[in-house]
């Protein structure tokens, strides 16, 4: 049998090295498209149980912009229209720190800037449902206004709430809900916009 010379044992050596680098590689990569395949998309809200680490995630990019009328400052804005919630902190980098869909009352509070000044953890909402997060910053003509979430998504309203009832609730997911409430203590600025 022929003796091989160091030079061929090394590149031998080095060859199989390459090999088990390239299929680890290889294997990392599959991991890292199943980890980002398996990620809540960028439209979801992020968690409820605490503040956002990454508020700007929760931002949805099909979200309409803040509307240039929305005034200035750490703020709440809420456009009727849009029937859209945009929390607002011009101190952070994204100052859009969230954006999210609402099912507004039957009742609608007038154009304007209000200050939140009630808040509940848990209450019955003005149709009688069991909210949380309920945040208040008008009353007009007997109705409350305020942003909440049923405790039972289940039972989220799809149709326009009865009229006659006048219910001022506007509600959001239950994470959406969470967010507002960690974002806007007592004393928080909420503008109501077109």
């Amino acid at each position: 049998m022929a003796k091989l010379g160091p030079g061929v044992v090394v590149g031998g050596l080095t060859l199989g090295a390459l090999a088990v680098v390239g299929l680890l590689a290889f294997q990392a990569n599959g991991a890292a498209s199943r980890a980002v395949a398996a990620a809540p998309s960028a439209s979801s809200s992020s968690s409820a149980g605490a503040p956002s680490a990454a508020p700007s995630a929760s931002a949805q990019p099909s979200a309409p912009p803040l509307p240039a009328e929305s005034g200035a400052g750490l703020r709440v804005v809420y456009s009727l229209k849009d029937r859209q919630v945009w929390l607002v902190d011009p101190k952070k980098p994204v100052p859009v720190v969230a954006s999210f869909k609402v099912t507004p009352g039957a009742v609608q509070p007038s154009l304007g800037a209000y200050t939140v000044y009630s808040r509940s953890a848990a209450s019955d909402g003005s149709d009688g449902r069991k909210v949380e997060h309920v945040v208040r910053f008008a009353q007009q003509s007997g109705t409350v206004f305020g942003f909440s979430a049923l405790v039972d998504e289940s039972a989220q309203p799809t149709a326009a709430p009865d009229p006659k009832s006048k219910p001022g609730g506007i509600r959001s997911s239950r994470s959406d809900a969470q967010q507002l409430w960690d974002f806007a203590p007592n004393g928080t600025r909420v503008v109501v916009v077109a």
